[in-house]
């Protein structure tokens, strides 16, 4: 689906029009590569997995398309040039597996269109094979991802981390990526009004020509995770042309209700929604801690209600997994056929 030259806010619309009114969003990347073997304990986290094994990071990239992903996002949440160059690589590599993260998302894209265009691949219906509109977003973690400290999950930067300081830590990764043959940018995980700031300020600055959803995380249903109210966050992301999608990830499912509700108060936007499994990250063990009933049917029984509150696309984050984004997309298939 080619996106340049067309208004973002258009764009956007006419996507979700094409996927019948909603779309689906892929679900937890590191928890495949995990269930895959992979040791993710790392400071480059799941972007390790572009230098080790790329070719397992299309396989969960298709293990998603098939799943009922109509957007899948790129591995490069957590890569940065500056923390491939801790690994010792130089500049050069650092930006040429940044772009190779949105390649092999393309790459996936294409054997899974290949597919479905044979029909030897079926979606929901027994004997139709869907041919759906799939989107490539290239991710960007927030500058708590690449500490690696778990200030991804608290938004508490300190007083020396400003708002340049954000900019000039993004801006070359973010060229990199609006430059990488992605859909569009999807600035994730974000943890406070600061840096959802230095993106929007970024994307003018640079005049990023595709366009970008920001998607805030939340501990407490009203606020992001350092606490900053999750509506002024959302109006940093509404007053900013190139930004097409508003929501939340990596949030508890039984705050999404609420979330999506403050967002709308300030946006007409399109709201998307990933929250995690519903356990809370510990980072100091770096694991996932049980604080809510199991994922699977609990959290998909959300899913109708998060429709009906006003969102658009939906996915999960950590600790999701295919089995998950095929029961959200079973769910919304069904739905919308009750509607019409």
């Amino acid at each position: 689906m080619g996106l340049e030259g067309v208004e973002p806010s258009a764009l956007m619309r006419g996507f979700l029009a094409e996927c019948g009114g909603y779309a689906v969003v892929d679900g937890g990347f590191a928890t495949e590569l995990e269930r895959h073997g992979q040791d993710l304990n790392d400071p480059l986290w799941s972007a390790k997995c572009l230098i080790s094994s790329p070719q397992l990071v299309r396989r969960v990239h298709l293990d998603y398309l098939e799943a009922g992903a109509n957007v899948i996002v790129s591995a490069s949440y957590q890569a940065t040039i500056q923390g491939f160059e801790a690994k010792g690589l130089s500049t050069e590599e650092a930006e040429t597996l940044i772009k190779r993260s949105v390649d092999i998302a393309c790459e996936a894209r294409q054997i899974h269109l290949q597919r479905c265009a044979k029909g030897c691949w079926d979606f929901l219906d027994a004997g139709k094979t869907t041919q759906r509109p799939v989107l490539v977003a290239a991710s960007v973690g927030s500058y708590g991802a690449y500490l690696a400290d778990g200030s991804e999950y608290s938004g508490n930067y300190g007083d020396s981390v400003t708002l340049e300081t954000l900019k000039d830590f993004h801006r070359r990764r973010v060229q990199i990526l609006a430059n990488s043959g992605a859909d569009l940018i999807a600035f994730e995980t974000i943890p406070n009004k600061l840096e959802a700031q230095a993106y929007a300020e970024l994307l003018e600055e640079e005049n990023i020509n595709i366009p970008a959803w920001f998607s805030f995380a939340s501990k407490d249903g009203i606020n992001t995770v350092n606490g900053d109210s999750i509506a002024e966050c959302a109006y940093i992301a509404d007053s900013c042309d190139r930004v097409v999608a508003v929501g939340i990830n990596c949030t508890p499912p039984r705050l999404i209700h609420g979330l999506i509700l403050s967002i709308k108060k300030v946006t007409n936007k399109p709201v998307i929604i990933y929250p995690n499994s519903g356990e809370t990250y510990n980072a100091e063990t770096k694991q996932w801690e049980k604080s809510e009933g199991k994922i699977g049917e609990g959290f998909v029984s959300y899913v109708g209600k998060w429709r009906d509150a006003g969102a658009s696309l939906f996915g999960g984050c950590c600790r999701t997994t295919p089995n998950t984004i095929r029961a959200i997309s079973r769910v919304l298939f069904h739905k919308a056929r009750l509607d019409n």
